[in-house]
């Protein structure tokens, strides 16, 4: 496919690593559930050498994802990486043989966790690693994670691990993160509709620090889908393109991370980039963040 600059470039801080800021999740790369092999392999297969031939040099994904199975497939399509590849990976989670979310905090699951991710995408070091906070599953709750982020620090003294971000975090814990170890990325839930983060994202854009929302379509109601139906018809594309092409001119420091196990869906999500939304169609959209979000 023709690309385009994929939404600019991103810089994380102090690292040296620079990324596009459309990259690709590979969260739906496993079994439903993302538990388990996936349906088509083969088509896994297929996407992740799509999104590199397109130009895409930013994959998320973790060890808890299948579990192992996403990175193991992410290895067998992309190894060796190319050199400009950064893959960003999450600990903190262990998956249960009913294919349950369990916290993995101790300091001997965090250590295998990044053992895991290591030996499954055969990489000798993580470029990123976000600890992700397991003190509210379905959201960010107050808890100190000073333990956690020791181990995941001393892990990053060893060369394990490069860098190190967070995810499912309050402002509070991005803050007091910043005093055990150099925060690179923060990865929460967030999206046109469900906007809560809007204070920590321009924090965080002032000090250079990326933040990668997850679920950037979910939620929505008949009403909300009908606006970004109404703007993807007036743009000729989808409504997920212009959600996340809403992003893109949402803050600088926003990168984003689509999934799909479809190169059909794949090739929508990524022409988001090229999207440029009029102030019109932006107004319309910023009307519909819920409001607990202000």
């Amino acid at each position: 496919m023709t690309t385009q600059n994929l939404g600019g470039n991103f810089t994380f801080p102090g690292t040296g690593i620079t990324v596009k800021r459309m990259g690709y999740g590979a969260m739906q790369l496993a079994g439903k559930g993302v538990f388990g092999p996936p349906k088509d392999p083969d088509a896994a297969l297929a996407v992740l050498r799509e999104a590199i031939a397109s130009g895409v040099d930013h994959i998320d994904t973790s060890d808890f994802y299948g579990p192992h199975i996403t990175n193991q497939i992410i290895k067998q399509a992309l190894h060796p990486y190319p050199d400009n590849l950064t893959i960003v990976t999450k600990i903190g989670a262990r998956r249960g043989a009913d294919a349950s979310w369990n916290p993995a905090f101790s300091p001997e699951a965090l250590t295998q966790a990044v053992h895991d991710n290591l030996r499954n995408l055969g990489l000798e070091a993580l470029d990123v690693v976000n600890l992700r906070s397991m003190h509210g599953i379905h959201g960010p709750a107050e808890g100190s994670l000073e333990e956690p982020l020791t181990v995941l620090a001393g892990l990053q003294q060893q060369g394990l691990v490069k860098h190190i971000g967070l995810s499912n975090v309050t402002a509070k814990q991005v803050a007091d993160a910043g005093s055990i170890c150099k925060i690179v990325c923060v990865q929460n839930l967030y999206n046109v509709a469900h906007r809560e983060d809007d204070a920590l994202i321009d924090s965080l854009a002032k000090d250079g620090i990326a933040y990668v929302p997850f679920f950037p379509l979910g939620g929505f109601t008949p009403l909300q889908s009908s606006i970004l139906d109404d703007a993807a018809a007036e743009l000729h594309t989808t409504p997920m393109a212009v959600a996340l092409a809403w992003l893109l001119q949402r803050s600088p420091n926003i990168l984003l991370i689509p999934g799909t196990s479809s190169v059909g869906h794949l090739r929508e999500n990524l022409s988001a980039a090229s999207l440029t939304l009029t102030q019109e169609i932006l107004t319309k959209l910023n009307g519909l963040a819920t409001p607990s979000a202000h």
